[in-house]
């Protein structure tokens, strides 16, 4: 994975990871409460999100959201959504956390292809570690288990990738993609979709 050695931007409370906001600052408080250590404090925040947040497409739920503090509110997010509160979350409590995508198959066998949000947090004895906080059902299972990694989905099939980069903001076109929608379903048709090979390491 790539970032800078600067973690001060993976700290950061901003437009879509407003921590700042009193209701995600204060969640993230209650959060911290009884952690022992700072990766049962990532667990917690972690399971809060992948458990207790609702995937739009799995709940078939509106709105759609984007900053944490909508995605806290109406308990539900797409997976980019449910990433910017994971996030914002982290940082809240002092934990650098940013944001990674994985360009997958709609379907498992090639075109269409569309991406999947998710995060990376940097642990003082490991460093990066991604984790997937989408939400579980059949055929997924993510989990914080460090060192390794146990996320959502793998990489398999012809044209899927791992976009090796963690960004301290979301890119620009998945904000345009949930900012232009407010129906999961016409989102769903619509996910946002970026060339590797074009991407960089800042949005």
């Amino acid at each position: 994975m790539k970032q800078t050695g600067d973690l001060s931007a993976y700290l950061r409370s901003s437009l879509y990871i407003d921590f700042s906001t009193p209701t995600v600052a204060a969640c993230a408080r209650e959060l911290a409460g009884g952690s022992d250590n700072e990766q049962q404090l990532v667990r917690n925040c972690f399971e809060f999100v992948r458990d207790k947040i609702r995937h739009s497409v799995d709940f078939k739920l509106n709105p759609v959201t984007c900053r944490a503090s909508d995605v806290l509110l109406h308990g539900t997010g797409y997976c980019y959504a449910k990433s910017h509160l994971l996030a914002a979350l982290l940082r809240a409590n002092g934990i650098p956390a940013g944001l990674c995508y994985q360009r997958l198959s709609l379907h498992g066998n090639g075109a269409p292809f569309c991406l999947h949000g998710l995060n990376a947090v940097h642990l003082a004895d490991i460093g990066w570690l991604r984790l997937d906080g989408r939400g579980n059902k059949p055929g997924v299972n993510a989990r914080f288990e460090p060192p390794k990694e146990f996320l959502a989905f793998r990489v398999d099939a012809p044209g899927e990738y791992d976009l090796p980069e963690i960004w301290p903001e979301p890119l620009p076109c998945v904000i345009q993609a949930l900012e232009a929608h407010t129906d999961y379903a016409e989102l769903l048709a619509e996910l946002p979709d970026i060339d590797p090979a074009t991407a960089r390491t800042a949005p």
